[in-house]
């Protein structure tokens, strides 16, 4: 017998309530020769008109997101279902005792409903949960449903909640306050750290543009980016700041729209928002105007004709845009002694712009006799007026104006830039130069990892390598003329000589495990770096390389070893003393995604992409590891999981939004009545699905007490958890 439940009213358009009954008499429930017929009539659903998405590729990408869930959704509820009809098959006798002393409650029919496709999950998921519930548990638990992409996850309420609807909901007033930044983006990004004459280093990581005193070692934060920041801009008075971010995504998933935001580095003040709308992608580069003390800001953003746009940005007044071009644009700035005159670079062009009447021109920089660089990568302009750029073939460049050839191009001819003169730089590409205040010139390379100071006519005169773990240099920011901050592409800042500094994983991290005892941390990442951080003098302690990436990772409630998990189901511990790896070992074929050891440290639980939890018996203070069992239900990857402080229970969420429990004592076994779960004690609580960590607003949910139900609808449209 299937049943199909009623419970729809979170859908707008439908409204199905009244065309059923379900008769509950105060001690039992009495169903017999129920059958219900739903015939579906489903609605093609159009796609969005092509003016809601102008670009091709996002409009593909929503639509493979659309069906990725749509197939999670699927998967979730096939193993759903087939779970709870074991579950039923269990409670056949009991369930046929209530069909014989029941009375016959008739036939009830429902015909020529038109509803959505998803609607079917909803009936089969809420159905099954019903009947699996109420036959187990004749008083029927009090508990809440909410939907999250489709599917139901009931959560119930723990005992001591007596009535839930006089629950205080607000939310907490203790708010959380940003300390401190490890880490600096140097791997994709140029021209991002500067110096300010307050002592501040300026430099951005993810959403947050850091000021770190460099004396003082205190930082501050500029936290009013919605997205990663992709580029900076001084203002001439080295007070104010202009930040650009990329396009991303708000809680919702609805998308974002890229601006550059102006704000005062004392008070971390926003002072203007400049293109919301205008920009498409992101932000890419960024230059204030000198010679006009800072009047005009240049953009150049992310969309495919790398739009360039000139702004008035006090007056939040667009002057002028024209499409760049189509190849990647890596660098733009005003020229300092006229701001009509702008330089753009990027693969293979050098364009030199002009801005007049409204409008700009651009001429393309002529290599002629030179050798054409697949890049030209960064550029600044000498004292002389010359502009100085660095490119991928490890040249330095020096561009003059020439005459203008009247005798071969006319009277109408005008003055062009060329290259003067060419210098041998570094092996491997020039990734940035800086200009000293006596007119030298510093450079960085990239395969070479030097810095070379040159004097104004590009004489040599020192250098130094930066150590090959720090990566190639990426930016250079002066000082005080011997005293340097510079960059590097594996994230790292050095001062000076380069034995001060800090160091930040060079790709994404993935991985936190925080010291049960110790104020330390430690970091994993793709990168395959696990770094152990101080975080009362917030300075690496130590870092070493794994032969994969990690992705999680958990300390032993002794302290002494971590354990860390790879990408390929093999996971490692560590000894903290020694740095040593004590333990290998490998579980299934698929990456791993939480480490968690029990309250005693006598169990450590291995969550896995392939489904499953894995459970080891850890003796001689976390060096040895024994296989216990493992626990096997989740229909897909494992996302958190956590311990009951007894350590004999977990609980544990997976990526199609399960929450199951499972009773390792008695040998991994699954507990199929969740609701006895719900008065037990966990020593942690990292999943995010749960009562304890349920959202204070909600859409819609169901409240079920005893033999009641009520149905609960708030003015939002959407879950929110």
């Amino acid at each position: 017998m299937e049943i199909f439940c009623p419970y729809l009213s979170h859908i707008p358009s439908i409204d199905i309530r009244e065309q059923f009954q379900i008769l509950i008499c105060p001690r039992h429930v009495f169903l017999c020769d129920l059958y219900i017929y739903f015939f579906f009539f489903l609605d093609d659903v159009s796609a969005e008109s092509s003016t809601e998405f102008p670009d091709r590729l996002s409009l593909m990408e929503v639509r493979l997101q659309a069906q990725e869930d749509e197939i999670t959704l699927l998967k979730s509820s096939l193993a759903d279902a087939l779970r709870k009809l074991r579950l039923h098959d269990q409670q056949i006798p009991l369930l046929k005792q209530q069909l014989i002393a029941g009375k016959r409650n008739g036939l009830f029919q429902c015909a020529n409903i038109k509803i959505f496709p998803r609607v079917y999950w909803y009936f089969k998921c809420i159905a099954t949960d019903f009947i699996a519930s109420f036959f187990l548990n004749e008083s029927y638990c009090q508990s809440i449903k909410m939907f999250i992409r489709g599917r139901p996850i009931t959560m119930y309420i723990p005992s001591n909640i007596l009535n839930y609807e006089e629950l205080r909901m607000d939310l907490p007033s203790q708010k959380l306050d940003l300390d401190w930044v490890y880490g600096y983006r140097g791997r994709d990004c140029r021209a991002n750290l500067y110096l300010l004459p307050s002592g501040e280093a300026v430099y951005f990581i993810a959403c947050v543009v850091v000021l770190y005193h460099i004396n003082n070692q205190t930082q501050r934060h500029y936290q009013k980016h919605t997205d990663c920041v992709r580029c900076l801009a001084i203002h001439p008075d080295k007070v104010r700041v202009a930040s650009g971010q990329t396009a991303g995504v708000d809680k919702d998933g609805k998308p974002l729209q890229p601006f550059v935001h102006i704000w005062d580095s004392k008070t971390l003040v926003t002072l203007q928002q400049v293109g919301l709308g205008t920009f498409e992608r992101g932000v890419g580069a960024l230059a204030f105007s000198s010679s006009d003390a800072g009047t005009f800001l240049c953009v150049i953003d992310d969309s495919n004709e790398h739009m360039l746009s000139v702004w008035d940005w006090n007056k939040n007044i667009k002057h002028v845009e024209v499409k760049s071009t189509n190849e990647a644009v890596l660098a733009v700035d005003f020229s300092p002694t006229d701001t009509n005159n702008i330089i753009s670079c990027g693969k293979s062009h050098v364009y030199f712009w002009t801005m007049s009447a409204g409008t700009l021109t651009k001429k393309q920089g002529i290599f002629g006799k030179y050798k054409k660089p697949k890049f030209v990568l960064c550029f600044v302009f000498s004292l002389t007026g010359d502009v100085l750029t660095g490119d991928s073939e490890g040249n330095i460049l020096t561009w003059g104006k020439s005459a203008a050839d009247t005798k071969t191009l006319g009277k109408g001819a005008k003055e062009t830039f060329q290259i003067m003169k060419q210098t041998r730089a570094h092996e491997g590409s020039v990734f940035t130069l800086c200009i000293l205040q006596g007119g030298a010139i510093l450079s960085g390379g990239g395969k070479d990892r030097k810095v070379i100071r040159w004097s104004a006519d590009l004489a040599p005169e020192r250098e130094c390598e930066i150590p090959e773990k720090f990566g190639a240099v990426r930016t250079i920011a002066d000082v005080d003329g011997e005293e340097l901050l510079v960059g590097t592409t594996r994230n790292a800042i050095l001062r000076g000589s380069f034995s001060d500094g800090f160091v930040g994983h060079v790709d994404e991290m993935w991985g936190l495990a925080t010291h049960p005892t110790q104020n330390i941390f430690l970091t994993c990442g793709n990168d395959r770096q696990v770094c152990v951080w101080n975080a009362e003098d917030h300075k690496l302690d130590w870092c070493t390389t794994l032969e994969e990436s990690g992705l999680c990772a958990d300390f032993s409630p002794n302290g002494g070893v971590v354990s860390v998990g790879l990408s390929t189901g093999r996971w490692v511990v560590l000894d903290l003393q020694t740095k040593e790896v004590v333990t290998d070992l490998t579980d299934g074929n698929e990456q791993l995604s939480v480490m968690r050891y029990s309250p005693d440290g006598s169990f450590l639980a291995v969550g896995s992409h392939d489904n499953f939890i894995y459970i080891y018996n850890v003796t001689e203070g976390g060096r040895r590891y024994t296989r216990f069992g493992k626990c096997t239900g989740h229909s897909s990857f494992i996302t958190h999981l956590d311990w009951s402080k007894d350590g004999k229970y977990i609980m544990s969420n997976s990526g199609d939004y399960e929450i199951l429990y499972w009773d390792v004592a008695s040998g991994c076994k699954l507990l199929r009545n969740r609701f006895e779960s719900k008065d037990r004690e966990w020593a942690s609580y990292t999943c995010v699905l749960g009562f304890h960590v349920m959202g204070e607003r909600k859409s819609f949910f169901f409240y079920d007490f005893r033999y009641k139900w009520f149905l609960l609808r708030k003015q939002h449209n959407e879950p929110y958890l």
